[in-house]
């Protein structure tokens, strides 16, 4: 119950993140801004978790974990309310920066909860249970969330997250154990040193340039379906779980891939998802080939990450724990690249529809980065001055 308690936070704080996706047209015209302009919302939040988490972690790292999170939520809690209410643009980009901030914070101590409360050798499918909480985010959060916007308004789609949250709370005070605190000298900011490792860095810039391209589809999911090929706002929440499903099954496929040959897949996968962003632009007026084509790219796209976090954690041994939050960090870093981008396609007149081979572009650019990073393991490239980790 302590680690089912912390997926249904994990799960409730993960989808007012990707739920943005299917909600962006109804904010914008609510709000009178710009679908570029909305897309924004999620550049705040991705920037809000990379500069909160690594600062607040530090400034939190002697706080007894238990009661830390309980105030995380709240403030997760008050930051969707804040969202529901907010009056205007400037309000709303405000409450959503506010609540990115404590997101990454809550991850980091509810994995080292779940980990701690784990019977012995059993620590990684115990926290595999907590990924599991964003992997629903999308297969179902994402779409009822969208389906909860479309009928009641978008407003009560953050009610609805904020809810979610509360009963995550109150489980929490329930089920939940305090843990020990971290242990005293330690700090984030010196686990930072790891970051001065090359390999590390090479693989985050893997992370941060490979998932780019897919990102800026999935930021402007809701006009590209019903303003590209024709789709009505309805569909488009079961179009984000036609991706969520992809999503999950990449995810397994590209575990097991990996395992057995990790850069050769992770190369190839971004191959063919690069080929069929250029596919989603030749296509894009059909209805049924662009649905087929939106759970293929959902399934590519998730199906690269598990080999990029083997990266992360093999590069960061002397802090397996800070590689979680770096490979975070680097994610976030491609989505709010992701939205910025984007918007700066849509607003150079180029049209909706040049997002998918803008998308392509951004993947082969992540293609390259993996054969380098490929090659170097391989001893083909000459890797630079190494420094080793602290």
């Amino acid at each position: 119950m302590a680690v089912l308690s912390l997926m249904l936070c994990v799960f409730g704080i993960t989808t007012g993140e990707f739920v943005i996706a299917g909600i962006l047209p109804d904010i914008a015209d609510d709000l009178a801004v710009s679908i570029p302009a909305a897309g924004l919302l999620v550049t705040a939040y991705a920037i809000g978790m990379i500069i909160g988490g690594p600062v607040l972690t530090a400034l939190t790292a002697r706080f007894a974990r238990r009661p830390l999170i309980l105030v995380l939520l709240a403030v997760v809690i008050i930051g969707n309310l804040a969202s529901a209410l907010a009056p205007t643009y400037a309000v709303l980009f405000g409450a959503r920066i506010v609540t990115s901030l404590v997101t990454s914070t809550f991850f980091a101590n509810a994995i080292v909860i779940a980990a701690s409360t784990a019977p012995p050798g059993k620590q990684a499918s115990t926290v595999s249970k907590l990924v599991f909480g964003m992997n629903l985010s999308m297969i179902l959060g994402a779409p009822i969330g969208t389906f909860i916007g479309n009928g009641l308004g978008w407003r009560s789609t953050f009610v609805a997250i904020a809810g979610c949250c509360v009963l995550g709370l109150l489980l929490v005070l329930r089920f939940v154990p305090d843990v020990q605190k971290a242990t005293p000298g330690t700090s984030a900011l010196a686990e930072l040193r790891v970051l001065r490792g090359s390999d590390v860095r090479l693989a985050i810039a893997v992370t941060a340039v490979g998932n780019a391209g897919l990102l800026i589809v999935f930021t402007y999911f809701a006009p590209l379906l019903t303003g590209v090929t024709g789709f009505a706002g309805d569909a488009v929440a079961v179009l984000l779980l036609v991706y969520g499903l992809g999503a999950a099954v990449g995810n397994f496929a590209g575990g097991w891939l990996s395992d057995r040959a990790l850069m050769p897949s992770q190369v190839s996968l971004l191959a063919a998802l690069a080929a069929t962003l250029v596919l989603m632009w030749t296509v894009s007026a059909g209805t049924t080939i662009t649905a087929v084509l939106v759970f293929v790219i959902g399934a590519l796209g998730f199906s690269v990450i598990p080999g990029m976090q083997t990266r992360v954690l093999t590069a960061a041994t002397a802090a397996p724990t800070l590689a979680m939050a770096v490979n975070a960090s680097a994610y976030q870093l491609a989505a709010a690249f992701a939205a910025w981008l984007g918007g700066r396609v849509i607003d150079g007149g180029f049209g909706l529809r040049s997002l998918y081979l803008v998308s392509a572009a951004v993947t082969v650019a992540g293609i390259v980065v993996s054969c380098y990073a490929w090659f170097r393991d391989r001893g083909v490239v000459e890797p630079e001055s190494r420094v080793e980790p602290v």
